[in-house]
């Protein structure tokens, strides 16, 4: 028993071979262990490089992580496109400044409440309800936002300006307010900032001219001014000759005033370049109530404190979309901002006003008023729209054709210079009766040429975009686009001449292949809403942007920078051009004259 208990608890007999098979296989899975090892600590870890250090991962990298894992949904092409032009925007937002000077800024003034004025509207006109405000602007396709707005006048007399002036109205053939009238004169006199956008010829610059003048007026009566004091107000105009019309006006309502209703008389001031400055300090020397101006000269004279801005409580700028939206007009702009030196009522003008700028102006004004009759930069419906393609050399030959669609008077535009010129020359061999505008030109030629035609001594006027904002001709038959402008919103400002005050315009644009296709897009756009005839050069051009539906002009379908349809933002053309000043600075304009430079004008004066 006790050996079979021995042999029991001993282990068992391997024979030596089986013993060295068996240490061959442990020394062979170690061997594979270490080697596994060893190329382990040879091979960089995932994330890291071949010195161990961290790898850099790149953004298409971290994209496809997010979008394996699903933390990132992948966009359409339009959200991307929408995500895009939202950074072009906002780099755009950080360019700009707001419309105050640097004394205000370095201090941190920030206006909260408006101007405020003494006047108010009639009792009756007060106590009616907001839904019968809202059906008056209903009726004349007024849109209005802003806080609390003033209620829309219908008539000059309720408005409350005195006999005289509406005698010189009358005197005019003005005798009820137009759409923008009705909603813009009672926020002007309420003393509210606004931002007022109509069609051409709808009568904008009656908004802010006649407030002006009450104010001046109002300030008279106060205190009467004294040697060297005034302004009360100021407009800012980007031409001379839209500067000229502008203090015409002014001009009539004062005189009036003093000749018919036995008021004080007011002294209004041109200064613009091109005129002897000597004139100009003789009548600021008398003191002056009111001052219209273009921004290099009356920079010059501030610079040099021929007057200052002191008293001056109210600034308009017209045509306000190229006054703060182009490099060369800005900077002169905001250099006149600097002699402010207390709040002011500020007005922003034009037919033009794309939603970048609307936006920007809402931010830069106090609760200010927008008043908007119809799309900012929608063309006038009273102009019958056509559009010819004519080939390059022929373009001048044809032009006598094309004059014998109406009868005279006829403008005709073109983008530079020489062609002026050579249409001018051209037109007088042929024996009609033309002249010629351009920034070429001194004041006294230029000044010539829009007298002679507004009187209709001439019956064709020549000239490029100079004639082509805000100023008011009366009768235009016919416009004639001798070449496509490079910006919408020139076309719409050179249409906009005839087709005026309610009476019917044609409008005849050559096109050629020469033209930009971006262009050409944003004009079959605008026929499209003008409900228009599209000739069939445009018909075929293929438009990223039609969705089909020739109703829906939703503005952001276009582009926020130019306001152009045919286009977006990411894709305008005047936005590069907008960056490439920025870069290389304002050395030249087309619309810049020499006699501007050599007359204290500066390089914006037109």
């Amino acid at each position: 028993m006790d050996d079979g208990d021995s042999d029991d608890d001993s282990s068992v007999y391997v024979p030596v071979r089986e013993r060295r098979r068996q240490r061959q296989q442990q020394l062979a899975a170690a061997g594979q262990t270490a080697a596994l090892a060893r190329e382990k600590r040879a091979r960089p870890a995932e994330g890291t490089d071949e010195a161990g250090k961290p790898k850099k991962r790149s953004l298409l990298d971290e994209r496809a992580d997010m979008l394996a894992s699903g933390s990132m949904v992948e966009l359409s092409k339009e959200e991307e496109s929408v995500v895009e032009e939202g950074k072009i925007l906002e780099s755009i937002d950080n360019q700009m400044k707001p419309l105050m000077s640097v004394k205000e800024l370095a201090k941190g003034v920030e206006y909260t409440e408006s101007m405020g004025a003494t006047w108010r509207p009639p009792a009756r006109i007060r106590a009616t309800s907001e839904a019968e405000r809202q059906a008056i602007r209903d009726k004349w396709h007024i849109l209005v936002e802003g806080e609390e707005p003033p209620p829309p006048i219908k008539s000059f007399r309720d408005m409350r300006f005195p006999p005289a002036v509406l005698a010189a109205l009358a005197s005019k053939g003005i005798h009820k307010p137009t759409p923008i009238q009705i909603q813009g004169l009672p926020a002007i006199l309420a003393g509210r900032d606004m931002i007022g956008i109509a069609f051409t010829g709808s009568g904008k610059t009656l908004v802010f001219s006649l407030p002006l003048v009450m104010i001046a007026l109002e300030e008279e009566k106060r205190m009467p001014l004294v040697r060297s004091e005034g302004p009360f107000g100021l407009i800012m105009c980007p031409s001379r000759e839209l500067a000229r019309q502008t203090y015409d006006v002014v001009a009539h309502f004062c005189e009036g005033i003093a000749s018919h209703g036995g008021g004080p008389r007011l002294r209004p001031l041109l200064s613009i370049g091109g005129i002897s400055m000597r004139d100009q300090l003789q009548a600021l020397n008398a003191g002056v109530h009111m001052v219209v101006a273009t921004p290099g000269r009356l920079n010059d004279m501030l610079t040099k404190k021929k007057f200052s801005l002191r008293l001056c409580r109210y600034l308009c700028l017209d045509e306000a979309d190229r006054m703060i939206g182009e490099a060369n007009f800005e900077e002169e702009v905001r250099n006149v901002m600097q002699f402010f030196e207390t709040q002011r009522q500020t007005l922003l003008f034009s037919a033009t006003m794309p939603n970048k700028i609307q936006m920007f102006a809402k931010t830069a004004l106090v609760r200010p008023v927008i008043v908007n009759v119809g799309r900012a930069g929608a063309a006038n419906l009273d102009v019958i729209q056509e559009v010819e393609y004519v080939k390059q050399e022929a373009k001048i030959v044809y032009l006598l054709e094309c004059l014998q669609k109406t009868a005279p008077p006829v403008i005709i535009f073109c983008e530079n210079k020489n062609d002026v010129d050579d249409i001018h020359e051209y037109l007088m061999l042929k024996g009609v009766e033309a002249v010629a505008i351009h920034g070429g030109k001194d004041q006294e030629e230029r000044e010539y040429a829009i007298s002679s035609f507004k009187t209709q001594a001439k019956d064709v006027l020549i000239g490029t975009d100079v004639a082509s904002k805000g100023i008011d001709f009366p009768d235009v038959q016919h416009v004639i686009n001798y070449d496509m402008p490079k910006e919408i919103e020139n076309y719409v400002h050179r249409i906009g001449r005839t087709g005026r005050c309610g009476k019917t315009g044609v409008a005849t644009t050559f096109i050629n292949k020469s033209c930009d296709e971006t262009i050409l897009l944003d004009l079959k756009h605008l026929l499209k809403e003008a409900k228009q005839r599209i000739p069939p050069v445009l018909a075929t051009l293929e438009d990223p942007n039609d969705d089909g539906d020739a109703t829906d002009y939703d503005a952001s379908k276009g582009c926020a920078f130019c306001g152009g349809l045919g286009h977006r933002v990411a894709t305008c053309p005047k936005l590069e051009q907008h960056r490439m000043k920025q870069i290389m600075g304002n050395k030249n304009d087309d619309l810049v004259g020499s006699a501007s430079r050599g007359m204290g004008g500066g390089g914006t004066d037109w």
